[in-house]
């Protein structure tokens, strides 16, 4: 619970705002990598990287935010998915 008080010239307005109530933001509602690699560690015994949960999410058309994109070093090889760690991530995508 929270409490907000503002002052106005000889009145006062006090709101209660039960934020347990409040609906989350999309933000909230989204696994970040590291959930998404716990997740994955926790269920099926494998470490994954971020490369390979971005290859999945770029598959199903989630959209990455623009810092997620790979380096602009030319010399830079994006890896490919293995088939183990492709399922498990679509488990942990679908779980989240």
């Amino acid at each position: 619970m929270t409490s907000l008080v503002r002052r106005f010239t000889f009145i006062y307005v006090d709101v209660k705002v039960d934020l347990a109530e409040m609906d989350i933001t999309s933000a909230e509602s989204k696994a970040t990598y590291r959930q998404i690699k716990a997740w994955v560690k926790e269920n099926y015994g494998i470490k994954t990287r971020n490369e390979y949960i971005a290859r999945v999410k770029e598959k199903y058309g989630i959209i990455e935010d623009e810092n997620s994109r790979p380096s602009q070093n030319p010399d830079y090889v994006r890896r490919d998915c293995p088939d183990e760690h492709w399922k498990p991530i679509e488990e942990a995508l679908k779980f989240f």
